[in-house]
C-alpha cells in the first residue's frame, strides 16, 4: 500500500535517544520514503540517528535545539526550509520527566519544567511550522502524549495535567486548521520499554505487564507504527483524535 510519504519531509523532536520513541519514529518514517529532520538537545545522539537514516538512502539533518525556546525552534524551521524547502510532517515527541512525587511536595521549578517541555514545547514547535503548512494547505502534526493524560496516575499530577493539556491542544488545533488541509492527531503510549527517565523500574514493569491484557509492555516500534498511520495519506479524514497504544492497560 502506498502511504503517500515518499519525498515528504518529517521533523521529529527528541530523536537523539538511541532506544527511545523518537529514533523509532524517525527510522519508520524514513523507511517509507521520508527525509528526516531531528531536533534534540542531545547532538551526539541526533547525529547517530541521522547516520542510520542516511544509510537507508534518505536525507537526514540533525539540529541541536531546545523545544522550550521559541527562538531556537524558529531558527531550526528557517534552516529546514532553506535546506528542503518545506516541512510536511511534525512529530512533537520530545519529552521529559521527574521522579514521580505528590503535588504538594513538588517545587515550582519542577512544575515549570514539566509544563515547559511537555505542553509549551510542542506548542512552540507547532507555532514555528503552522503558518508554513497553512500557506501550502497541507501538513500533518502528531503529538506524543500519554495514557496518563486520559487516566491520570498516582504521583503524576503535573505530568498527567500537561499530557491532558496536550490532548486538548491537539483537538482544538485540529478543528482550527482542518480547513487548510492540515491533520492534527495524537498518540498516547502507556508504559514503554525505553530509556526515558532512566527506564521504568523492574518492579513497575512486572506490575504493569500483569495488568496489561497483552501481557507485555509496548516497545518503541508500536508507537512508531501509530505515528506512521497518522502521518500517512490514509489518515486524511481523521481530525483531532488520540489513539492509545498501551496493550489495553489503563
Amino acid at each position: 500500500m502506498d502511504l503517500g510519504l515518499n519525498h515528504k519531509v518529517a521533523m521529529v523532536t527528541g530523536g537523539g535517544s538511541q532506544i527511545g520513541l523518537g529514533k523509532a519514529i524517525a527510522l519508520t518514517l524514513a523507511r517509507e520514503g521520508c527525509d528526516i529532520v531531528i531536533t534534540d538537545i542531545d547532538r551526539e545522539g541526533s547525529e547517530k540517528t541521522t547516520a542510520e537514516i542516511r544509510a537507508l538512502g534518505q536525507k537526514a539533518i540533525a539540529y541541536q535545539a531546545d523545544i522550550t525556546s521559541s527562538a531556537e525552534m524558529n531558527n531550526v524551521v528557517k534552516a529546514v526550509l532553506n535546506e528542503f524547502g518545506l516541512v510536511d510532517i511534525l512529530v512533537n515527541n520530545a519529552g521529559a520527566s521527574k521522579i514521580p512525587q505528590s503535588f504538594h511536595s513538588q517545587s515550582e521549578d519542577d512544575v515549570d519544567f514539566i509544563l515547559d517541555v511537555i505542553l509549551r514545547g510542542p506548542m512552540k514547535c507547532t507555532k514555528a511550522v503552522i503558518n508554513h503548512m497553512i500557506s501550502r494547505k497541507t501538513g500533518k502534526i502528531i503529538n506524543i502524549t500519554s495514557v496518563t493524560g486520559i487516566y491520570p496516575g498516582k504521583d503524576l499530577c503535573i505530568y498527567s495535567a500537561a499530557k491532558a493539556g496536550l490532548i486538548a491542544f491537539t483537538k482544538a488545533l485540529a478543528i482550527e486548521v482542518a480547513p487548510y488541509g492540515i491533520n492534527v492527531n495524537s498518540v498516547a503510549p502507556g508504559l514503554v520499554k525505553t530509556n526515558f527517565g532512566g527506564g521504568p523500574p523492574s518492579e513497575m514493569t512486572e506490575a504493569v505487564e500483569k495488568e496489561t491484557p497483552t501481557g507485555r509492555l509496548a516497545v518503541p516500534q508500536d508507537i512508531a507504527n501509530a505515528v506512521l498511520f497518522f502521518a500517512s495519506d490514509i489518515s486524511n479524514d481523521i481530525v483531532g483524535e488520540t489513539v492509545m497504544v498501551s496493550g489495553g492497560h489503563r
